[in-house]
């Protein structure tokens, strides 16, 4: 494809902080737990850091900006992605400014993954948004986010945000502002992907699937005339590093059918990666022939075991992947 994808395969870690008290409905981290788990995925020697974005959700979500700031400030090498940050639910404004902030105090390690959302009513509800107008706000959004992030005196007059010219200081440390990634999988969200993001970050695809998809959005990207660039090309994975297929999936699936309020037993067969580590290191394998070069290991099981599954994954998946690092 003429869209410029890296050369070499990355992995990071999606997580968020520990439930301290597992048999308790009151979640309280602490500020200590978040050192403890960045220090120790700095230390397997994975390369990013990521987490997700709701603002009502089926289970206790940190907001991300606050997230990762405390995260660069325990890893001077990570770097620090949001998979994905449902823009829509906010006006774009101060978003740039907490997108350039970060940036700035990451040294330049943030990475804007955007995306519309909409599996759960209640963001859009606590937000005042209607749905129906989540994709047009996304790609207004993103616009106005690379306008601020300039640094230069810009205006703006759109269907849902308008201001008149102004200059938002500092600009975002990285030039034009950090990489964004959109997400989605509906034909609309790879059109955006391919005509005007910096890279596209999927979930819940199968390789076939995700090979698939690329290859539209390289035609929406050849449409637009924008294909000759460099374009990033990420994947959120759940995974289960086990002794058994059967155990790993057993996990997945408990964990992933109370996040998303739904039996995920099937989805979990057809979606993640399972099992010993030369299973999981095969499917990883599918991944990067259909095109994927940033892998997100989301390690769904027993909070309990969550250490236990960066460290494996780490010491006996990654050392079989070595040829393509």
């Amino acid at each position: 494809m003429s869209l410029q994808l890296n050369d070499q395969l990355k992995f990071g870690v999606q997580t968020m902080h520990r439930r301290t008290e597992p048999a308790v409905g009151l979640w309280l981290p602490e500020a200590e737990d978040g050192r403890a788990m960045v220090e120790m995925i700095d230390r397997l020697g994975y390369d990013s850091l990521w987490v997700g974005d709701h603002l009502s959700f089926a289970i206790p979500i940190l907001d991300p900006f606050i997230q990762l700031a405390q995260a660069a400030t325990y890893s001077p090498r990570l770097e620090l992605g949001i998979g994905v940050y449902l823009l829509p639910l906010r006006h774009p404004g101060p978003v740039a400014k907490q997108a350039a902030s970060l940036d700035h105090l990451s040294g330049g390690r943030l990475i804007m993954g955007l995306g519309v959302g909409g599996e759960f009513k209640t963001d859009f509800q606590v937000a005042g948004v209607d749905p129906s107008e989540r994709g047009a706000r996304l790609s207004e959004g993103i616009e106005v986010l690379r306008k601020l992030w300039s640094g230069e005196a810009v205006s703006h007059t759109g269907k849902y945000f308008s201001f008149p010219e102004l200059k938002m200081s500092p600009p975002a440390r990285q030039v034009g502002g950090p990489p964004i990634w959109c997400g989605g999988r509906s034909p609309a969200a790879l059109r955006r992907a391919g005509e005007i993001a910096d890279g596209w970050l999927s979930y819940v695809v199968s390789p076939q699937m995700y090979q698939d998809s690329l290859a539209k959005i390289e035609d929406a990207a050849a449409a637009a005339g924008t294909s000759e660039r460099p374009f990033a090309t990420g994947h959120l994975l759940f995974a289960t590093v086990d002794d058994t297929y059967e155990s790993a999936l057993d996990k997945a699936t408990e964990t992933l059918s109370v996040r998303y309020a739904m039996d995920f037993r099937e989805a979990a067969k057809k979606y993640c990666a399972l099992g010993r580590p030369q299973d999981v290191a095969e499917r990883l394998v599918e991944f990067h022939d259909a095109g994927v070069r940033h892998v997100i290991m989301d390690f769904v099981g027993p909070y309990e075991e969550r250490d236990n599954q960066f460290i494996r994954f780490s010491e006996e998946v990654l050392p079989l992947m070595k040829n393509l690092r």
